[in-house]
């Protein structure tokens, strides 16, 4: 008998056009929808400031010598500045606590919802501020911006993971990453003096935000909430169904839905995990470890450093003060441009070699930019090779770290585990974020140009760990990920037992469990 082998070009082909299939219509609108009234305005608001400091800092001073009869002294113009900064952040860390219960009660898509009130809330008060004559109802709208933030960062990875096909999870997922470069791009582009970066116009820089929460608020009430969501936690088959069967454009998604019930099988009797148990847990041990190193490194590798110096490394080439602000798109478009390669490579490369190659090249560059800010003075030519490897290092976290650590919070937790696993991951970011706008200026006062080289020790510190612990994700169910931590836990979440019940039950010729089968044929019926 003939044995005709496959052709492996064939496999290729077939799964390149399973993924092509997997772009539904709706999924790409949920995608961009969703990432624009969400990571866009995280990314705008985080370079929004930039341009029009001066100006700020101007009516803060002009507002203080009108309610005391004097200027404000530097020191308090410096304070008021700094806390304008960094209350982003701790607004931030009040958002991502607060996603896990209204998430619980609202679901994915009505928390984006509800979320775009502090966007519209903040956005009016600093368009207002001005106006007004109060410097308060600006920072306050700082502090709304980041309860947006912090919300949008959790809800939207979690929406976006649950509704997208594992072929393409990495990619859908990495929408989340290019749209926050896409929004810190906007931010730089609209601050120019052309456009809203003048005195009398700086207010009109908040009040765009605006427009994306109004995109969002009136678009994403017609897509269907999570499917996953809607089979788990509120127990509703029939939405689960016809939220599956848009978000995939086809009738039939009966394996979709057995994929789902397999994972509900096991975690039936589980309630959604808090934080405490989360932490507790053996068998999430290492996924917990790894999510909290992953999130701790994506702030503290030193990319906020590198905004800091950009400016000066752009004079000290020769470059014209007046024409830094255009130059300074660039660093905003290698972003964007580095963030749409992950996305087009994540499920190609995988999460792994993204994200370790990253911190890697980060760390490398940032060793070469130690010694070219030391000794730029020696040649004309060295600012530029400084210049050089800014864009390279913002290439190479926008190519991995910069999206992927909120992709994986998605797939290496369980449903039942996902809101806590957001939750924390949530607060690590914030807090670190905090921690580098608190700590940096006493860092690089002490240390100068040797800075870096704290951040590449933290970036190889980053590869080396995510290196022997991290498993591909890539193409893989929520259940069999889980496993590859257990392995090197030793503690075996509920799924591995239950599935060698039923692998046992099978081969002693037993049905499975009476409840499950009914609850199965319910739902293949129902697809029919």
């Amino acid at each position: 008998m003939k044995v005709t082998e496959k052709d492996p070009a064939d496999d290729k082909q077939s799964d390149s056009v399973k993924k092509k299939s997997n772009w539904s219509c709706s999924l790409i609108v949920a995608s961009l929808v969703g990432a624009f009234g969400s990571s866009f305005l995280y990314g705008y608001s985080l370079s929004v400031v930039n341009a029009p400091a001066p100006y700020i800092k101007a009516f803060y001073n002009e507002s203080w010598e009108r309610r005391h009869g004097h200027p404000a002294d530097s020191n308090t113009l410096t304070l008021l500045w700094s806390v304008t900064v960094s209350i982003f952040a701790i607004g931030g860390l009040v958002g991502t606590l607060m996603v896990k219960p209204i998430g619980k009660v609202l679901g994915r898509k009505y928390t984006l919802l509800v979320n775009n009130a502090f966007a519209i809330s903040a956005a009016l008060l600093m368009a207002s501020s001005l106006l007004a004559g109060a410097f308060e109802m600006l920072i306050l709208g700082r502090f709304l911006m980041g309860v947006d933030g912090g919300i949008a960062l959790s809800a939207l990875p979690m929406y976006l993971s649950e509704i997208s096909p594992k072929e393409i999870r990495g990619s859908l997922g990495q929408v989340t990453a290019i749209f926050i470069c896409i929004g810190v791009f906007a931010g730089q582009l609209l601050g120019l003096p052309e456009l809203l970066g003048k005195e009398a116009l700086w207010p009109y820089l908040f009040g765009v935000i605006v427009v994306p929460a109004f995109i969002q608020l009136v678009s994403l009430p017609f897509l269907p909430e999570s499917p996953r969501y809607l089979l788990f936690e509120k127990h509703d088959e029939v939405g689960a169904v016809k939220a599956f069967q848009t978000f995939l454009g086809k009738a039939n998604v009966s394996q979709e839905v057995e994929e789902v019930l397999a994972e509900s099988r096991t975690w039936r009797s589980v309630r959604l995990t808090s934080v405490l148990e989360l932490l507790r847990t053996p068998s999430v041990r290492w996924q917990v470890i790894t999510i909290i190193i992953t999130m701790a490194c994506y702030q503290l590798c030193g990319l906020n450093a590198i905004w800091f110096y950009t400016n000066s490394i752009f004079g000290e080439a020769g470059i014209p003060p007046e024409k830094i602000p255009y130059i300074t798109l660039s660093t905003g478009g290698i972003e964007t441009l580095a963030a749409v390669f992950s996305g087009l490579v994540i499920e190609r490369l995988g999460r792994r070699p993204l994200l370790i190659g990253g911190f890697g090249l980060m760390a490398l560059f940032f060793g070469v930019l130690t010694v070219t800010l030391t000794l730029q003075d020696h040649a004309s030519w060295i600012p530029y090779l400084s210049i050089v490897c800014i864009l390279a290092i913002i290439a190479a976290f926008c190519s991995g770290p910069g999206g992927i650590p909120f992709i994986l919070t998605g797939e290496v937790f369980q449903q039942s585990q996902r809101p806590a696993a957001f939750l924390v991951a949530g607060t690590v970011n914030w807090l670190s974020n905090f921690a580098v706008g608190l700590l940096f200026p006493f860092l690089q006062k002490s240390l100068d140009t040797y800075c870096f080289l704290v951040f590449a020790a933290i970036c190889i510190t980053g590869a080396i760990y995510l290196y022997f612990v991290l498993p591909e994700t890539k193409n893989r169910t929520h259940a069999e990920i889980s496993q590859a931590f257990a392995k090197r836990s030793k503690a075996y979440p509920p799924e591995e037992k239950t599935d060698s019940v039923v692998i046992d039950d099978k081969t002693n010729g037993r049905p499975e469990s009476g409840s499950s089968s009914t609850m199965d044929n319910h739902i293949k019926n129902r697809i029919v």
